[in-house]
Formats: C-alpha cells, sequence, structure tokens
C-alpha cells in the first residue's frame, strides 16, 4: 500500500496532462522468494500519440548480480471521467486506474500470478506506484517514484 499525504492536483487538469512529460524514476525491487533486491533508475516520458499517451522508460536495473539496462513501453488511454486504461505496447489490456481521488488501485490477472496496483500523487510534479506480484511463480514488490523533470 502506498502511504503519504494525498496532493490536489487541479480538477481542470485531466490525468494524461498530469501524466504528459518527462519523468526521473526509481524503482525500488524486494523479492522475497530469493532474497534479492534490486533498483531501477532511469527516465521516463508520456508523449501525446494520436489521444493517447506512449509511456517509454529507459534506464538501468541492478538486481541481484545482474546490472544493464532496461526498458518497458506502455500505452495510457483516456476513459470516462478520470479513469485511464492502460495497455501494453501491442493494446492488449494491463489496467485501469482513476485519479479521481489522487490515488488509484488495480489488479492483472497473469496466469495464476496476481499483480496488484497502488498509486498516490504526492505532489503537482510527483507520484508513487506499489506493485505486488504474488502466486505460485512470483513474490515481490517494486516501489516506484517518479518526479517531473
Amino acid at each position: 500500500m502506498v502511504s503519504g499525504s494525498v496532493q490536489e492536483v487541479p480538477a481542470e487538469v485531466t490525468p494524461l496532462q498530469f501524466l504528459h512529460g518527462e519523468w526521473a524514476v526509481r524503482r525500488d525491487i524486494t523479492d522475497r522468494r530469493s532474497g534479492h533486491t534490486g533498483l531501477f533508475t532511469g527516465r521516463a516520458s508520456f508523449e501525446w500519440d494520436a489521444g493517447t499517451l506512449r509511456y517509454a522508460e529507459e534506464g538501468e536495473l541492478r538486481f541481484a548480480e545482474h546490472r544493464g539496462p532496461a526498458s518497458r513501453r506502455l500505452v495510457y488511454v483516456a476513459g470516462a471521467g478520470s479513469a485511464v486504461g492502460v495497455r501494453f505496447a501491442d493494446g492488449r489490456p494491463f489496467y485501469d486506474l482513476d485519479l479521481r481521488d489522487q490515488r488509484w488501485g488495480a489488479d492483472h490477472l497473469c496466469g495464476a500470478d496476481l499483480y496488484t496496483v497502488t498509486g498516490l500523487i504526492t505532489g503537482p510534479d510527483s507520484f508513487v506506484e506499489t506493485w505486488h506480484a504474488g502466486g505460485p511463480g512470483k513474490d515481490y514488490d517494486l516501489v516506484t517514484a517518479y518526479q517531473r523533470l
């Protein structure tokens, strides 16, 4: 669960407008099965493309003995009101979030493993997402802090 104080984003700012731009990213990783911890540091961008936001993340991942480049791509699509549909880069649904209360939560079932996300807007230029992956194949947490550049 994400803790901290909720910070208001002006009502006239849509969720996609809030996310748009360049962000510094720090992701702390805790894998309870292996006992390993890790860190991803890098940059993310949310860029407009035909009414959607394309998310691109690039950086370095350090996990156990591994150290190297890492990246991911997602697509954010406006829904009704403050809802946002998050899709994998190939368009498959991932999860939906609603920023109405400056915080969100969602689940994504992947095989027998359940991914649960909670998020919190912590300021006009920052937010935090916490993921827990659990099931027969996984037991880890990711805590990602985003700070607008």
